[in-house]
């Protein structure tokens, strides 16, 4: 028979009164790592039930990549980049998750080596969520996940029905990456050629570097795809770049699907991506813009890719890439407290 000795706790001051602090109030090491102590729901029948405004996808995928590998490990760092407790926007001045309903709906069902099934767990999962309502926000990843994630809500809202904001410092609409149609260097011409979303709905916001190639350029021409290069940003100012990315990408569809590839950002303040290239936006700069972008239109969903903790020693990729989502969450926010609708509800329309 086993001795107690339930003198050990009085001795060691171990039975006194402590107070208990509920889950969400305790350090963010602690717990599941859910994006932001979002309750974990990943059933399709119980979000579909649940109807949240919002939902929280991983795409730990970088089975595409042609360059530094480590995106697949993205998904759980993002979720592990809020060090505090905090839930007040000082910059919106609101507390998203007491307007918001929100979730985290866990990640795709990704093994590794294997492109086009990774590509389908990715499109399945956005799929469903998509049909809830809820407006998918996808933590990859490498870039390819936007060609299942942006098709996937095409889908459920119209093909071409929505535009696309694209911030990277790079095209990604190459015809191949060395033979593979499915490389993080072409999703964005796959998008295009599928129909899923027009040519001229299509904008590139912070482009710098050397590639990609003349060819390819005159390909983005001939589909009339919009793009506006850091130089444009630095002689014109980044909000009226902003101003017109958005009346572009709405010239027609009614939503915008936006994609944030995290080496948009100035390699010396995001150093853990894949493709860093010298040159790019503040990190302050990206998180207005998103703002912005999902303050004033009406969002169909959001990815952010590219993240590569291996070579993130700081975390501050990851931690920009975590801000860049709250901050379009905190805008939808501010929408849906002051009256306005952020689900999609095609019964309304």
């Amino acid at each position: 028979m086993v001795q107690t000795h339930p003198d050990f706790a009085r001795a060691n001051g171990w039975d006194d009164p402590f107070e208990s602090y509920a889950d969400e109030d305790l350090p963010s090491y602690t717990g599941l790592p859910t994006y932001c102590r979002r309750p974990y729901l990943t059933d399709a029948a119980a979000l579909a039930e649940r109807r949240p405004d919002i939902a929280i996808i991983g795409a730990p995928f970088d089975d595409a990549v042609s360059h530094r590998p480590g995106a697949r490990f993205a998904p759980r760092a993002i979720r592990e980049a809020s060090y505090t407790e905090g839930e007040n926007s000082l910059q919106l001045g609101v507390e998203p998750w007491k307007v918001l309903d929100a979730v985290d709906a866990g990640d795709a069902n990704i093994v590794p080596a294997w492109i086009q099934r990774g590509h389908a767990m990715i499109y399945r999962k956005v799929l469903d969520v998509a049909r809830t309502g809820a407006i998918p926000f996808i933590l990859g990843g490498d870039h390819s996940i936007t060609w299942p994630s942006a098709t996937a809500i095409a889908e459920v809202r119209a093909p071409g029905s929505i535009g696309i904001v694209h911030f990277d410092a790079h095209a990604d609409t190459a015809p191949d990456d060395w033979g593979v149609l499915a490389g993080h260097g072409a999703p964005m011409r796959r998008l295009i050629e599928s129909g899923a979303v027009k040519g001229r709905n299509f904008v590139q916001v912070g482009l710098r570097g050397y590639w990609p190639g003349v060819s390819v350029f005159e390909w983005m021409q001939e589909q009339g795809l919009r793009y506006h290069f850091m130089r444009e940003i630095e002689e014109r100012g980044f909000d009226a770049v902003i101003d017109d990315a958005i009346s572009e990408a709405l010239d027609g569809p009614d939503a915008i699907y936006l994609s944030v590839d995290i080496d948009v950002i100035d390699p010396g303040m995001a150093p853990g991506t894949g493709t860093p290239e010298p040159g790019g936006l503040l990190t302050r700069e990206l998180l207005r813009a998103v703002r912005r972008v999902a303050g004033s239109v009406e969002l169909a969903g959001m990815d952010v890719v590219e993240v590569s903790p291996p070579y993130d020693h700081a975390e501050v990729t990851a931690m920009a890439a975590h801000r860049a989502v709250l901050e379009a969450i905190c805008a939808l926010a501010v929408k849906k407290r002051d009256g306005a609708t952020v689900r999609y509800e095609p019964e309304a329309r």
